[in-house]
């Protein structure tokens, strides 16, 4: 592992938004969904999530994530990704979101 400064932390825009809509993706190589998340200030972006395994759509609405919202786009299949979901691999290797237990404002930072 190496270690990095505060520096290089807080290049990382680790935002929080809430998922106003969830819809299949099936043109991904692997089971996913794509997300439409208000980041608040940072606006509205889509990204693809291969969160299939442990949320249904219904349970993702209106829930809160984290995103690195400073990446630049990215094309899966035909779709352009805005931000990167973030989580964590569980024993099987399937995504447990990164998510925050109160609500917070949409764009708050990552501290």
């Amino acid at each position: 592992m190496e270690n990095i400064t505060w520096a290089d932390f807080e290049k990382v825009e680790l935002r929080v938004g809430t998922i106003l809509e969830v819809s299949d993706f099936p043109e991904a190589r692997k089971p996913a969904y794509k997300v439409k998340v208000d980041f608040g200030e940072y606006g509205i972006r889509w990204s693809s999530a291969q969160i299939t395994k442990h949320y249904t759509k219904q349970q993702l609405q209106g829930r809160q994530i984290v995103g690195v919202v400073n990446f630049p786009k990215k094309q899966i299949a035909n779709f352009m990704s805005e931000f990167l979901v973030t989580g964590f691999a569980d024993e099987n290797g399937d995504i447990v979101l990164t998510a925050v237990d109160k609500p917070v404002p949409n764009g708050s930072k990552l501290i």
